[in-house]
């Protein structure tokens, strides 16, 4: 009866079905969400590995995931391999797989702290062995993410408006592609705001009977689609000449927090891309954000 009376007061809403290339897109990047898991995990346990083994490795590699700092744990995966060779070995290690290798200098700074490492040096096998297979699961996940996010770009570029956003400084190929796997064609929205509510970045109040609360982000809609408008938020702030701009506004003259700013400038975004899209006009910066005012 709930459901009979609120279809027969009109509150409800089509089921829009996307087009292939949207749902490839939100295919390919709800892939992606799990292999980026996948590569953090491997990352993750590859620092905890060098904490146990070889902390002092960090002193040479600043970034334990760089080609160099690599490639060392590939060939010489324990202090007792260092210690039993010289500068000249490890030079030659790296010469076979790095054109620029990391230098004579940290060839000898890697074997001076391998002789006198606190690492562990019990269940040497052990460790070995997971090491390599954690380099194993960094490698594949790093591979499947690049072959995914071909794939991602090969399809974005079948999508007409695509060129037009991809053209304002500060939206990454990527970012486009997790907003459009969530959101679907954007000419099917009559307005920003409606992305936005889609995106579950409306603002609600909580109140109850005679209790009024504070107004809030209602938060009830896509999470990947929100997490991806954000991110395009915050590149435009840094990068984007009009963006930064309002974000000066709101911050130095309305007085706004940074964070209330940030969400604020998501619903410049979302009104944007759906104003672009429907109007199918290229991005404007004088005629959209009206610098004059700001500056």
């Amino acid at each position: 009866l709930v459901i009979a009376n609120m279809v027969k007061n009109g509150y409800y809403s089509p089921v829009r079905f996307h087009s292939s290339e949207y749902e490839e897109l939100r295919v390919l990047m709800a892939n992606r969400e799990t292999v980026v898991k996948r590569l953090v995990s491997a990352v993750n346990q590859i620092h905890r590995w060098v904490d146990i083994v070889f902390p002092e490795l960090r002193q040479v590699f600043k970034i334990l995931t760089c080609k160099g700092a690599l490639l060392t744990l590939r060939l010489f995966p324990l202090p007792a391999d260092l210690c039993k060779l010289s500068p000249d070995d490890v030079i030659k290690g790296w010469q076979k797989y790095m054109k620029r290798h990391s230098g004579v200098r940290r060839a000898h700074l890697l074997i001076d702290l391998a002789k006198q490492t606190v690492g562990s040096k019990q269940a040497t096998h052990a460790y070995k062995l997971h090491l390599e297979q954690l380099l194993e699961e960094h490698d594949l996940a790093t591979k499947q993410l690049q072959r995914i996010e071909k794939e991602a770009r090969d399809v974005v570029e079948r999508i007409p408006y695509a060129g037009k956003i991809l053209a304002i400084t500060g939206i990454s190929s990527i970012a486009l592609v997790g907003v459009l796997g969530e959101s679907g064609d954007l000419r099917g929205y009559a307005h920003g705001n409606a992305l936005l509510r889609h995106a579950g970045l409306n603002l609600t109040e909580a109140s109850s009977g005679k209790w009024k609360g504070q107004m809030t982000l209602s938060k009830r809609g896509r999470p990947r689609l929100r997490h991806f408008l954000y991110l395009i938020t915050m590149c435009m702030v840094m990068n984007n000449q009009e963006f930064k701009a309002l974000h000066h506004h709101n911050i130095k003259v309305k007085k706004l927090k940074k964070m209330k700013s940030i969400m604020k400038l998501c619903g410049k975004l979302a009104r944007l891309l759906v104003g672009m899209v429907r109007s199918a006009a290229a991005y404007n910066p004088n005629k959209i954000f009206a610098l004059a005012a700001y500056r």
